[in-house]
């Protein structure tokens, strides 16, 4: 079902619409809604609007108030943690909801270059939905007997599998929806870039990478985690595999060895999320990533400096499942609240808050460094 259009920040005074795919993706009731003028800085915008009552509809995501200063022990002002909340109406990042599942959305994916949405349900059905319009394309058929609870496409987007609770896996043919075959049981499962392996992790804490063809298990990683492990996904060189959990955190294993990649800035990597991380999403180019959770964020990882650049709020219930598009543009985020979001973050580094944590960021990584300078100076 498409939404409202979205406003452009950087176009005052111009028709409102969505930052597209390619295309629109709906229109407002009677009535034409148009930028003000910048009212401040930090993303805040005067608008001038006849229907005040759909205010609140336009973007339930925006920047908190600027936070208090506290003393560092060298008596420097440093700033309190700098997150995104949803306090002000209005925000930088647009999106629109994707109506369609019966229940909760646990799985989400983008493939055939962007151009298609993947999604899989607790209501025990796998979708293949059209990015530009919304639409739903496809209901696979066979579905599952119980609630999907993770699904995956092969790096050629011709095969799709899904894992659910009924303790099998399924295949389809993407193009034809036709079903494949049925295999063992896991909790969530993913392929490698080459469509030669799968990762699959467990409720029992346990990671297991096999190969397809042959179905043997190549690596397996037992107690991966103090929970629950929800999800995984690998980078796109293949080498690295990250994993979530019910234990709040994010993990980096290197695939040949089963080691846990715990040095440098990766630390701080571990924890963001208030509740247990359900879902976590390499970009293309492992610049960064993004986790799911059930405080109902999706968090931005910078993975080479290792922190949180910020936290998308806007659900009403638990993130399930995240997705990044192949150009970077994109993030999809399917929720218990049975609605997939659509946020458009091409300029999310010129965003003045994003700008100004990673500063911040900059000045603690250094004062790190000087302080594990001296330490091994005085030793």
């Amino acid at each position: 079902m498409a939404s409202p259009r979205r406003c452009s920040p950087t176009a005052p005074d111009r028709e409102c619409k969505l930052p597209p795919p390619s295309a629109p993706a709906g229109e407002y009731p009677p009535g034409k809604l148009s930028w003000g003028t910048l009212a401040r800085a930090l993303g805040r915008f005067r608008l001038s609007i006849p229907y005040t009552r759909l205010l609140a509809t336009l973007d339930p995501l925006a920047l908190d108030r600027e936070p208090p200063l506290q003393l560092s022990p060298e008596k420097q002002q440093m700033p309190e943690k700098l997150i995104w909340g949803d306090q002000e109406p209005l925000s930088k990042i647009p999106f629109k909801i994707l109506s369609g599942h019966e229940h909760a959305v646990s799985t989400c994916h983008f493939c055939v270059d962007d151009t298609k949405l993947l999604s899989g349900s607790h209501d025990c059905t796998v979708k293949l939905w059209d990015a530009v319009d919304g639409s739903v394309v496809r209901n696979f058929e066979h579905r599952p007997k119980a609630p999907v609870v993770e699904c995956s496409i092969t790096a050629d987007s011709s095969r799709v599998i899904a894992a659910s609770y009924d303790k099998t896996v399924r295949a389809w043919d993407l193009e034809t929806g036709k079903l494949l075959h049925h295999t063992r049981t896991i909790t969530s499962c993913c392929f490698d870039p080459d469509s030669q392996r799968v990762a699959s992790v467990s409720m029992d804490r346990c990671i297991k990478i096999w190969d397809v063809t042959s179905q043997a298990t190549l690596l397996t990683i037992t107690k991966a985690h103090s929970n629950a492990i929800s999800n995984c996904c690998f980078t796109f060189s293949g080498h690295f595999l990250c994993t979530s959990s019910w234990d709040k955190n994010l993990k980096i294993w290197n695939v040949h060895t089963g080691e846990f990649r715990n040095r440098g800035a990766c630390v701080t990597l571990m924890q963001g999320h208030e509740g247990s991380v359900s879902s976590c999403h390499f970009a293309r180019d492992s610049s960064f990533l993004i986790s799911g959770g059930f405080d109902r964020t999706v968090a931005i990882w910078d993975v080479a400096e290792g922190y949180r650049k910020l936290s998308l709020k806007g659900h009403n219930d638990w993130v399930m499942d995240v997705a990044i598009s192949n150009n970077k543009k994109w993030i999809l985020s399917a929720s218990k609240d049975t609605t997939m979001r659509l946020w458009n973050i091409e300029e999310i580094d010129q965003i003045p808050l994003v700008i100004k944590y990673k500063k911040a960021m900059g000045l603690k990584v250094k004062q790190e460094k000087k302080e594990a300078y001296l330490k091994l100076k005085q030793g």
